[in-house]
């Protein structure tokens, strides 16, 4: 569903910023980034390597979980607080709830696909996680920048900034135990210059510690498994 351009801006929300909404920015580049060399990742995975393909599954289900989160949360909170104090911009959460709802059938043929091939390894098995990913991509190519467009902006002047990192904790709590590292290091990689402006920004001083010392090295390690390395 294509986008249409905001109301006039006497229609939208104006006055001080009420918070920070980068953050959806930067989690759409690490779901763009997965999504996006999965396919890619599949292929690779030779005939009955299930090591490998064990590897590269549980890379897509956390993924999964993780859209699926981000989509719960704003489905839960955020379309509700754009109703009642940015009504102008209606049109654009309707069509938000529209895109979630295609996403949400891709998804839902990935996470149904995924254990036969991971099982199995077998190519014909990796045919319908493609198809999945295939519909997950389309779908994304169409729904983030709509999203980043339309609807990041007025988040900045109608969303509170307990009420946004209430959506990066909701996020963060769909995460399988084990894969932190694992998933920070694609948050990381996914921005433009590597992670180093979004360390300093979201994570306190031992945070960032912790990452040199051991996330580094456990991202490098599941890297290698997801190449087959």
């Amino acid at each position: 569903m294509p986008a249409t351009p905001l109301p006039p801006s006497g229609d939208v929300p104006t006055g001080p910023r009420t918070c920070d909404a980068s953050g959806m920015v930067e989690i759409h580049r690490m779901f763009r980034r997965g999504f996006g060399e999965a396919p890619d990742l599949v292929r690779r995975v030779r005939e009955g390597d299930a090591a490998h393909a064990a590897a590269v599954a549980t890379q897509l289900e956390t993924l999964s979980l993780g859209l699926h989160a981000h989509h719960e949360g704003e489905d839960e909170r955020l379309w509700p607080a754009l109703d009642e104090r940015a009504p102008s911009c209606a049109a654009h959460v309707e069509r938000m709830k529209a895109q979630h709802a295609e996403l949400l059938v891709h998804l839902t043929a990935l996470d149904r696909a995924l254990p036969a091939w991971r099982d199995s390894a077998a190519v014909t098995d990796a045919e319908p996680v493609l198809s999945a990913l295939s519909g997950v991509n389309d779908a994304m190519a169409v729904h983030l920048p709509d999203e980043e467009t339309n609807i990041v902006p007025v988040m900045e002047y109608t969303i509170t900034e307990p009420e946004v990192e209430w959506f990066s904790e909701h996020g963060r709590k769909s995460i399988p135990k084990g894969q932190t590292w694992q998933q920070l290091g694609e948050i990381l990689a996914s921005q433009p210059d590597g992670g180093d402006e979004w360390l300093h920004k979201r994570m306190p001083a031992p945070g960032r510690l912790a990452w040199r010392l051991i996330g580094r090295r456990k991202y490098a390690a599941h890297r290698a498994a997801l190449e087959g390395r």
